[in-house]
């Protein structure tokens, strides 16, 4: 069984399109005039312009029909608040690899506009059954495959690294978002030590474990259904990075937005294993003949991204106005605790939070259930 809740933006029913609303006239009329002029060369029908999805940052994606049938999608990413330059670099890696994602048809690099083909408007994540983890079995399989296809197309120096500096910055959102901004707590000086020594141990830790291309946000609202394609479509990978191999495997079974119980985890996380093993991507240490000590690994990464994570959804609900992000924090104060609870050096980091949050120590492990 799962804890399930739906992400908070999902692309709008293909049969009630949403209007293009601009708050912006001059941004419109640079974007009519860039839509009208390669419409012809495109074979596009810019009548059909509707919204397709949003994320959490300032971009949007629109969807617009074509006149021999199929569609295209248009991501609007004003420029002083998006660089799309990443986006365009790290597709073109993707398709390399042998990876489904979008293909960029035109970029108007200047405004912020990009033609792209279109994945379709089924995410994996719509596509699961949250009551029967078995019955996704065979999606988190396909995920897995494409995630190898990824790291085994790893090179250095190709994308940034995922370094000490970025780790720190991802981790200090936690104490300034989610506890200072959110929870109105100021950490006092013996306070900010037990996250002072916590984050520089897991720093540590991570660091210590081979790299490969990060996605750094694989799960299963950035994967698409297979549409006019075999495989999984991936989305959203602009943020993508050169580390720690266990960050992504991580992310899929540790979700924003979905929960399993750990039986499920083990699984699918075991399966991975054996195919990046396989792959010769579990050459380090003991890794390629003990499962527990990768694991170990992939415990210790997702516990620096879901402190990150909860303080992005604090941002996002405080600076940024979108509240329906925080309601989330509850599965990752859960993911927090639980990890904690598991190694005996972050028991000072545990017993902070549980007093902050005014929880009950952990008693036993009781991973994947809210």
């Amino acid at each position: 069984m799962s804890h399930f809740t739906p992400p908070p933006t999902l692309a709008p029913s293909p049969t009630v399109p949403d209007s293009v609303i601009w708050n912006d006239p001059a941004r419109q009329m640079v974007f009519d005039r860039w839509l009208s002029g390669m419409a012809a060369a495109q074979g596009l029908m810019p009548a059909s312009l509707r919204v397709a999805s949003a994320d959490a940052s300032f971009r949007r994606y629109l969807r617009l029909d074509m006149r021999q049938g199929g569609s295209r999608i248009v991501m609007d990413a004003p420029p002083d608040q998006e660089n799309s330059e990443p986006f365009v670099r790290i597709a073109a890696l993707m398709a390399e690899a042998g990876l489904h994602a979008p293909e960029v048809l035109n970029w108007d690099q200047a405004h912020g506009f990009m033609l792209l083909s279109d994945l379709g408007d089924a995410t994996m994540m719509s596509a699961i059954d949250p009551e029967r983890p078995q019955a996704n079995h065979g999606l988190y399989m396909q995920a897995v495959d494409s995630l190898v296809q990824w790291q085994l197309a790893s090179r250095p120096g190709v994308l940034p690294p995922y370094d000490a500096t970025l780790l720190n910055r991802e981790l200090s959102l936690f104490p300034d978002w989610y506890l200072a901004q959110h929870r109105g707590v100021q950490l006092q000086d013996a306070q900010r030590e037990v996250f002072d020594k916590a984050f520089a141990l897991i720093v540590q830790r991570n660091l210590a474990a081979p790299s490969v291309f990060v996605h750094r946000d694989f799960m299963p609202r950035n994967l698409m259904m297979p549409f006019q394609n075999d495989q999984l479509g991936v989305l959203d990978f602009q943020d993508a990075v050169y580390g720690p191999i266990s960050y992504d495997i991580a992310s899929l079974m540790r979700d924003a937005f979905l929960s399993w119980d750990e039986d499920f985890v083990l699984d699918i996380t075991i399966r991975y294993w054996e195919k990046a093993r396989k792959a010769g991507l579990m050459d380090f240490e003991d890794w390629h003949s003990d499962f527990g000590a990768f694991y170990r690994a992939v415990e210790w990464m997702g516990l620096q991204r879901h402190l990150k994570v909860a303080g992005i959804f604090a941002r996002l609900t405080l600076r940024d106005g979108k509240p329906k992000y925080l309601a989330d924090a509850p599965r990752f104060l859960h993911y927090i605790r639980t990890t904690c609870d598991r190694y005996r050096e972050l028991g000072p980091l545990l017993k902070l939070i549980d007093d902050i949050e005014g929880t009950t120590p952990q008693m036993g492990i009781a991973y994947g259930r809210m």
